[in-house]
């Protein structure tokens, strides 16, 4: 098995690169699985003069072993794009550097160059600006990983965390699209992938999975809203039918208290919010983001680019760190 985990630059302009640097740095206080990073290796050195951050950068290609050099220097795999450094101020003419490293990093794993993927934040506007045209991270991963392996790839995410792990089933959509995107093959699909990967990748024999309704209420038999009967009740009903403990669908505004949350392995949601408010409400400095489904490990924090801090030194790596030791413990059970 490969030693390391390859970690994405992420937008240059916000705080993935302190982030990655501090995680860098975290490992004289506490085990830090080691990882390269693909990035601009000037614009690293600057961040790190910027912050006052001590240690040395070893350039390397992807094939060679980052563990034989993370105890004494940052290994990174130099991007061919370089980046504009201006901390705080996104630049659409760092698109392709970004792109470029969530790419790479594919690569590096589907070669068994790395055992894992961990990808700092990125900003969807600049890539926009830029002629990108995926929804955002997740689902380029599973274009990425779809190309790569030559089969369909469902990307599902979930939000884990030391109190709760959920699924959003509709992801980056409006909410006005939501009741027509949420359909009965979506919400099964979903589950499926939810059910086997927590068994393969989180060592849960047979997971519960706890699914929410749509509505108020759960529609409350039908006087809020007819989704539940009609979509939600169906899905359940067939995956009860392939052996997955499914149940529900259960009313949002009751599911994540202390108790309820005993009773499942992952709450299935049926649209963003509804997943990570109460996933980073409860542990925003120890949740990740885990893509499902995908062939290979892929973790990040559980934040945006922080435009607002980057530069400042005060961003706080716990998120990352998070992302880096469920990245490590995942892909060594898989």
């Amino acid at each position: 098995m490969p030693a390391s985990l390859v970690i994405t630059c992420g937008d240059p302009s916000g705080i993935g690169p302190e982030l990655i640097l501090k995680a860098w740095s975290a490992r004289r206080e506490r085990p830090v699985a080691p990882f390269a990073v693909l990035a601009d290796p000037q614009l690293l050195q600057s961040r790190m003069r910027l912050l006052g951050i001590e240690g040395q950068i070893a350039s390397i290609d992807g094939t060679q072993r980052s563990s034989d050099l993370f105890a004494e220097a940052l290994p990174v795999i130099p991007l061919f794009n370089r980046f504009i450094d201006r901390p705080g101020v996104p630049d659409r003419a760092n698109a392709e550097g970004i792109i470029e490293a969530i790419e790479r990093s594919v690569e590096f794993v589907s070669n068994g160059d790395a055992r894992a993927i961990v990808t700092a934040p990125i900003s969807k506007k600049p890539l926009y600006e830029a002629g990108f045209r995926f929804p955002g991270h997740t689902e380029y991963l599973g274009h990425l990983a779809a190309a790569r392996y030559g089969h369909p790839v469902q990307p599902v995410m979930m939000l884990a965390g030391p109190a709760l792990r959920a699924v959003p089933v509709t992801i980056h959509i409006p909410l006005a699209d939501i009741p027509a995107g949420l359909t009965r093959d979506l919400i099964v699909s979903t589950c499926r992938i939810v059910a086997t990967d927590l068994h393969a990748r989180f060592g849960i024999s047979r997971p519960r999975l706890a699914i929410a309704g749509l509505n108020p209420h759960a529609g409350e038999g039908g006087a809020m809203g007819t989704e539940e009967i009609d979509t939600i009740v169906p899905a359940i009903e067939d995956l009860n039918g392939e052996g997955i403990d499914a149940f529900g669908p259960l009313p949002a505004d009751t599911m994540f208290h202390a108790r309820a949350r005993e009773s499942y392995d992952v709450a299935i949601c049926m649209y963003h919010d509804q997943a990570l408010i109460p996933a980073k409400a409860l542990a925003f400095d120890e949740t990740v983001n885990v893509t499902l489904g995908l062939p290979f490990v892929r973790t990040s924090p559980d934040h945006g680019t922080a435009f607002d801090i980057a530069g400042k030194g005060i961003a706080r790596p716990d998120s990352l760190l998070a992302a880096i030791d469920m990245a490590d413990r995942m892909s060594r059970l898989t």
